[in-house]
């Protein structure tokens, strides 16, 4: 279960809380050979704070608490090798050796029965990709690595397939959005996710790890592609207000930029020649400016010939626009498409000109 420990970074904290419910989990463990001593179930967060704990006497042990709902622990005896248990609150049956600690069995509860199958399936993909993931970074021969590179994509989409298929068959499991969660760092399509996430019982997606995961993905969802762009408004270089949504009907690029960045106003003569090529085509674009001097954002606009619409609120990397955005780094772009979906993001120098071309034809 090593592999797994590459993902727990991404497991909320909430998996570690207490005191909820009414019915707690009693924990019966036989472990022959196991030493005399405590035996505690802690969290999986690094200050692995101690949940419940008993004692084991002649390799038997009673441990006995409460948890808000089914998440992942730790179960530590004595010094033995921490073991990964899908606790919840049932009576829990614990069996094996301590010559075969890895394999003793956990029976009782049904989250920990689909967290075995969530780990006979994925370790080993995971397994293989952080495989090839070292060795296309010591790959110096471009052809090899580019061979590697389409071998690891190919893998993270059986990984994606299996999801799925996961979802589809457990849609109860309290282990389906731990999977969501674990796995997500390999699905940058948040869209995708949220299907997923859609497709789970009511008690899931309202539960403390539902509503985590659904946080996350109404986060990451803004300016993705295939989202509904956001709408807003701010005011142009007179202090007249201009609305996003007034666009709508036409195709917009909306422009995150700065008389500052210097590769914004290297970008900003491939931005110039696609508005001229395009704009008698129902393409416009809106700059947001992220300034905090009129003066030189003006000037700016004047020096490079950016003859489209721009807004700004003077506050450089506090700019309303670009916060709910989520916008990190300029220059940065948006296209939006007649019915305000944003159907592109960050295409620079000849990839932007590409898009284009390719939406309204009629390129060589």
């Amino acid at each position: 279960m090593k592999k797994l420990l590459i993902f727990l970074s991404l497991i909320p904290t909430f998996l570690a809380a207490q005191n909820a419910g009414d019915k707690g989990f009693v924990i019966h463990g036989k472990i022959d050979g196991l030493a005399d001593g405590a035996v505690k179930i802690t969290n999986t967060q690094q200050d692995h704070s101690v949940i419940a704990s008993g004692i084991s006497k002649e390799g038997q042990f009673i441990v006995s608490g409460m948890i808000p709902e089914p998440g992942l622990y730790f179960l530590v005896m004595g010094s033995e090798q921490p073991q990964y248990i899908f606790l919840e609150n049932q009576v829990i049956n614990i069996t094996g050796a301590k010559s075969n600690i890895k394999n003793i069995k956990i029976e009782g509860s049904q989250s920990h029965r689909d967290f075995m199958e969530f780990n006979r399936i994925f370790n080993p993909l995971i397994g293989e990709l952080n495989g090839l993931a070292a060795t296309i970074q010591k790959e110096g021969n471009e052809k090899k690595k580019n061979g590697l590179i389409n071998q690891y994509d190919s893998v993270v989409s059986l990984v994606s397939s299996e999801v799925g298929n996961f979802i589809v068959t457990r849609k109860s499991s309290y282990v389906s959005p731990f999977l969501l969660w674990v796995t997500g760092q390999l699905n940058s399509d948040p869209v995708v996710l949220e299907k997923r996430f859609n497709m789970l019982d009511e008690t899931i997606r309202t539960s403390m790890i539902g509503k985590s995961l659904s946080e996350f993905i109404a986060y990451n969802k803004v300016g993705a592609i295939g989202s509904n762009a956001i709408d807003f408004t701010q005011t142009d270089v007179e202090g007249k207000p201009i609305t996003l949504s007034s666009f709508k009907g036409k195709y917009v690029l909306v422009d995150f930029w700065a008389s500052w960045c210097k590769p914004c106003r290297a970008e900003n003569p491939v931005v110039v020649k696609v508005y001229n090529k395009f704009k008698d085509k129902n393409f416009t674009i809106l700059g947001v400016s992220l300034d905090d001097k009129k003066e030189a954002w003006v000037k700016a606009i004047q020096a490079d010939r950016l003859s489209w619409n721009h807004v700004s609120d003077l506050q450089q990397w506090n700019n309303a626009v670009a916060q709910l955005y989520h916008v990190q780094s300029i220059p940065g772009n948006f296209l939006i498409d007649p019915n305000g979906k944003i159907i592109a993001r960050d295409l620079r120098g000849e990839d932007l000109e590409k898009k284009l071309c390719e939406v309204f034809g009629g390129c060589n």
